[in-house]
C-alpha cells in the first residue's frame, strides 16, 4: 500500500445528485500513480496504440503506444519521485463511444509542475493523453492526506 498526499477529485454533479463515472474513477487513479511513481499502475489504462502529447519541459514530445508511454513514465517517475498531486477544476464530457477528462492538476516534488491535463478514454481505457505544462496555471486547492491501495 503507498500512501500520498492527494486533492481528491470532486464527484461529478448531475441534477444536484453526485455521481462517480469510470473515466472520472480512471483519471482519480492515473493522477494518483502518477504521484505515488507506480508505473505498473498508470499502465494498466492504456490501450495498446495509445498516444501522449508532452507539451513543454525535458520530456516535451509526442509519444505512441505503450512501450513509448512506458519510458516516459519510467524517466520522469525515477527523476521526481513521489510527489504530492492537487487537482482542481475537473470537468467530464461522455457519450456511448468514450469520455474525456480535463483537470489542473499541480505535482509538488523536487520543484512544482503546473499541468493542464486532457485524458481521452475509449472502452475504459486511455485512448489519448495531452500533458501541457503550463506555468502560468493557477492552482488554489490544498492537497489534503489521503491513502491510497493499489
Amino acid at each position: 500500500m503507498k500512501s500520498l498526499s492527494f486533492f481528491s477529485l470532486a464527484a461529478l454533479t448531475v441534477a444536484g445528485h453526485a455521481i462517480a463515472s469510470p473515466a472520472s474513477d480512471n483519471a482519480d487513479t492515473h493522477f494518483r500513480a502518477i504521484g505515488s511513481g507506480d508505473v505498473q499502475v498508470l499502465m494498466r489504462g492504456y490501450q495498446d496504440n495509445a498516444q501522449l502529447q508532452w507539451v513543454g519541459g525535458p520530456l516535451d514530445g509526442s509519444y505512441l503506444g505503450k512501450d513509448a508511454i512506458r519510458g516516459v513514465w519510467e524517466k520522469f517517475t525515477g527523476s521526481q519521485g513521489n510527489l504530492t498531486v492537487m487537482v482542481e477544476n475537473v470537468q467530464e464530457s461522455s457519450n456511448p463511444k468514450g469520455s474525456t477528462v480535463t483537470a489542473n492538476l499541480l505535482f509538488v516534488g523536487k520543484m512544482p509542475i503546473k499541468v493542464r491535463y486532457a485524458l481521452v478514454y475509449r472502452d475504459n481505457l486511455l485512448v489519448s493523453e495531452t500533458w501541457q505544462i503550463d506555468p502560468k496555471l493557477s492552482i488554489s486547492a490544498a492537497p489534503v492526506a489521503k491513502t491510497a491501495a493499489y
